[in-house]
């Protein structure tokens, strides 16, 4: 069992051929949150449920929600 609940990369094709990353230009601000939130410690940050539980179902991970 995986420790969270895993979305769609950004990377993977869609229904449709494009990528999200056709629909944003290179110099988009979005990129900048995107690797920003990516680097977060967010443990010393305090959020909760960085470590999943053993037991139940697996959540998402707190990055992904953030």
């Amino acid at each position: 069992m995986k420790r969270f609940i895993q979305g769609e990369h950004r990377t993977q094709g869609m229904l449709l051929p494009e990528h999200l990353d056709d629909y944003i230009t290179e110099h988009n601000p979005v990129r900048i949150v995107d690797v920003f939130v990516d680097e977060l410690d967010l443990v010393k940050l305090g959020f909760d449920g960085v470590v999943p539980a053993e037991t139940g179902r697996p959540s998402y991970h707190p990055a992904m929600l953030l």
